[in-house]
């Protein structure tokens, strides 16, 4: 059992790993924030722009089950993309693939994340670069952020080849993004949370620092550099998915 502590009490906004971390900040924060732009929250972001709804569902599972049985269309992994399955986890995919009524999408980090919070009932928004600032000011707007009404906003993270969480770069970026929109939130930051903060001072260029970081040369050396431009972009979108029932919508 995890100690009181934890989970940063006597804040507005706070800030943790993964899974993990979701679970423990879910006990105790009002709404969690999941950041994961390579690529989960960025797909999120795009699709939910062009108005579908999109059903998180955990990476490995029988997610083409899964939508058959609710009448959805299952997003398929990056290299799996053809003309008759043109939505997958890729961004750039599905910016041109046809707009669905509802998208399965499943994903090893936020997608998993967010299926758990849906299950306990978490409330739960999805932000990346692009739409960072708008999910900071409308969870201003619904009155979260003091210290009765905490914001959990949560950084997912990658995994190494035995499983384990690799902090990342670009997840730590979108969640300072989200975190300097809410720095006057009337509870205050935790320290954990002012930590990622700072990180926002000593980076210039975040579009090239999301190029250059381990995860986004990965996906550019697999050819998939229109991912990572898409997702390198900050502040172009007000879309701020909400997950409602198990279904993330526009809030």
């Amino acid at each position: 059992m995890t100690l009181p502590v934890f989970g940063q009490p006597g804040t507005g906004v706070r800030f943790d790993w993964g899974l993990s971390g979701a679970a423990e900040l879910g006990r105790v924060c009002a709404v969690l924030v999941v950041v994961d732009v390579l690529s989960f929250t960025t797909s999120v972001e795009v699709a939910v722009s062009r108005g579908m709804r999109v059903h998180p569902f955990p990476w490995g599972a029988q997610a083409a089950e899964f939508a058959a049985r609710i009448g959805a269309v299952a997003a398929v992994g990056r290299g799996a993309v053809d003309e008759r399955h043109p939505w997958s986890l890729s961004p750039a995919a599905l910016r041109v693939a046809p707009v669905v009524p509802d998208l399965v999408l499943p994903s090893p980090n936020g997608s998993a994340i967010c299926a758990a919070a849906s299950s306990t009932g978490t409330p739960l928004v999805t932000a990346c670069l692009r739409n960072a600032a708008a999910v900071g000011r409308w969870l201003r707007a619904e009155g979260y952020g003091s210290v009765d009404r905490p914001v959990g906003v949560v950084a997912a993270g990658e995994r190494w080849p035995d499983g384990t969480l690799r902090p990342c770069v670009e997840d730590q970026l979108g969640a300072a993004l989200v975190l300097d929109a809410l720095a006057t939130a009337p509870g205050g930051l935790s320290i954990e949370a002012a930590v990622v903060l700072t990180v926002l001072g000593g980076i210039p260029d975040l579009g090239a620092a999301i190029r250059g970081c381990v995860s986004g040369r990965e996906l550019i050396a697999r050819g998939f550099g229109e991912d990572v431009e898409l997702a390198a972009r900050t502040g172009l979108s007000s879309t701020v998915p909400v997950l409602r029932n198990g279904v993330l919508t526009a809030a």
